[in-house]
């Protein structure tokens, strides 16, 4: 979440507590009699202005690549990410 956020923030676009959120789960497995972690799903809320909806979609196809998390894992696990957005109009928000 963190970096995703840092990335937004990149882009003005602002990501307090009521403006975005992450639910992550995953799933283990049995591999070869180890139980492991194969795959990690990330969804994301967020709430942002309707004219930063395009800075935002960059930002969640940019973030892994900058995502240290991610990329100590990338290739042993699976990783998921999707999102789901609300836009306001900034004059009323």
């Amino acid at each position: 979440m963190g970096t995703l956020a840092a990335v937004l923030a990149g882009k003005k676009i602002r990501t307090f507590q009521d403006l975005f959120k992450a639910t992550v789960t995953g799933d283990i497995e049995d591999v070869d009699g180890v139980l492991k972690i194969t795959r990690i799903n990330v969804h994301y809320d967020l709430k942002l202005p309707a004219e930063k909806r395009e800075d935002a979609i960059e930002s969640l196809n940019a973030y892994l690549t900058l995502c240290p998390g991610a990329q100590s894992v990338i290739g042993c696990i699976e990783i998921n990410h999707d999102w789901s957005c609300k836009t306001y109009n900034l004059n009323l928000y």
